[in-house]
């Protein structure tokens, strides 16, 4: 069984990869990659995968993971500039493909249960744009 819960928050970033030409982050990430950059309100959707337990008849308790998301996710990225303020950021490019393995990365060790695991991370960076992201690589 799946339960998954959602979040949102809101950051900005700037694509830019310092081993690499000014050109090569302007034809990467566009005119003004080193800019300021722009921002987004994510919307994260964090999955696990379990067995509703016999006594509760739930995988997880909602609260729970709803704590666990705020406190490892939303409280430290919630309006911040992810390159400047937020770890491994400032040496990893914030793409929506980074942001959902940081995400998970953080969550995971928090979400391991008799029952229950972390499944996937899903991150909205746009209305019609997300990224999933399921362990491993």
């Amino acid at each position: 069984m799946l339960l998954t819960r959602r979040a949102e928050f809101s950051a900005s970033h700037s694509c830019y990869n310092y081993a690499l030409s000014e050109q090569q982050n302007r034809d990467l990430y566009g005119e003004y990659p080193g800019s300021h950059g722009h921002g987004h309100n994510y919307v994260v959707e964090v999955t696990l995968d379990g067995e509703p337990d016999a006594v509760t008849g739930m995988v997880v308790d909602l609260k729970l993971l709803k704590e666990v998301i705020q406190r490892e996710v939303v409280d430290p990225m919630d309006h911040r500039h992810l390159n400047y303020e937020v770890q491994p950021f400032s040496t990893v490019v914030p793409t929506a493909e980074n942001v959902a393995k940081e995400i998970w990365t953080r969550l995971e060790p928090h979400l391991r249960f008799d029952n229950a695991k972390l499944h996937s991370v899903r991150l909205y960076e746009t209305e019609d744009q997300y990224v999933d992201f399921t362990g491993g690589r």
